[in-house]
C-alpha cells in the first residue's frame, strides 16, 4: 500500500527576494530570511482576496509552522515575487501552490507600504500589492502553508475583526479596512 505524498514545501527561506526602496525601486535581492530578520527590510510583497460568487471571502489561518504570525486568521493568500518575478505572476504561483487552484483574474485594488513587527522573531516591512479575484471552488490547501479556511461574508469579516481582532494577522486589519472604505464597489464587480 502506497502512503499518501506529503505536501510540496513551496516556501524556502533562501529564496530571494526584490528589495526596494521607498518608492518601489528595486535596490538589490535578498533572502527571504534576511528580508525579515529584526526590523526587517522593506520589500516587495503581495496579498491576494479571493471571492465567491455571493461575495464572501476565502479566509485562511496561517499555518503553526509559519515564522511570522503562526495560527493567525488572514486573507486568502500572501507572499513575495521572487527575483525576475512580477508580482502578478507570482501571485498566480502562489494561489497555486498554496491553495491548488488556478485563478483566471486578478485585479491590483492597491498598494500601501507597511511595517509589523512579531517580537524577537522578526518583522514584514513590505511594499504590498493588493489584488482581488474569484474562485468558484472550495480549495485544496497545503497544509504546510495553510492550517485552516473559511468562508465569510463581508459583515461577517467586519464583526470578527472587532470581536476578536488578535485572532488576525495585521496586515489583514489594514487591508480590509481599505478594501471595505475604498475598494468595495470594485470587489462587487469582479
Amino acid at each position: 500500500m502506497s502512503r499518501p505524498a506529503s505536501p510540496p514545501i513551496v516556501s524556502f527561506e533562501d529564496d530571494l527576494l526584490i528589495v526596494v526602496d521607498a518608492d518601489d525601486r528595486v535596490v538589490e535581492h535578498r533572502t527571504k530570511a534576511d528580508c525579515h530578520d529584526g526590523d526587517g527590510i522593506l520589500h516587495r510583497a503581495f496579498s491576494i482576496f479571493l471571492f465567491d460568487q455571493d461575495h464572501r471571502l476565502l479566509l485562511t489561518q496561517r499555518s503553526d509552522d509559519k515564522r511570522l504570525w503562526p495560527g493567525f486568521w488572514s486573507n486568502t493568500c500572501c507572499s513575495h515575487p521572487r527575483r525576475g518575478e512580477q508580482r502578478l505572476e507570482a501571485a498566480h504561483r502562489r494561489a497555486a501552490e498554496e491553495l491548488g487552484i488556478e485563478v483566471s483574474l486578478l485585479e491590483n485594488l492597491f498598494t500601501f507600504t507597511y511595517h509589523a513587527r512579531y517580537g524577537e522573531r522578526g518583522s514584514e516591512h513590505e511594499v504590498c500589492a493588493v489584488f482581488a479575484g474569484r474562485i468558484e471552488v472550495d480549495p485544496r490547501v497545503n497544509p504546510r502553508e495553510i492550517k485552516d479556511w473559511d468562508w465569510v461574508s463581508a459583515e461577517e469579516l467586519d464583526r470578527k475583526l472587532q470581536e476578536n481582532s488578535a485572532l488576525y494577522s495585521p496586515w489583514l486589519h489594514l487591508e480590509w479596512a481599505s478594501i471595505r472604505s475604498q475598494h468595495w464597489p470594485r470587489v462587487l464587480a469582479i
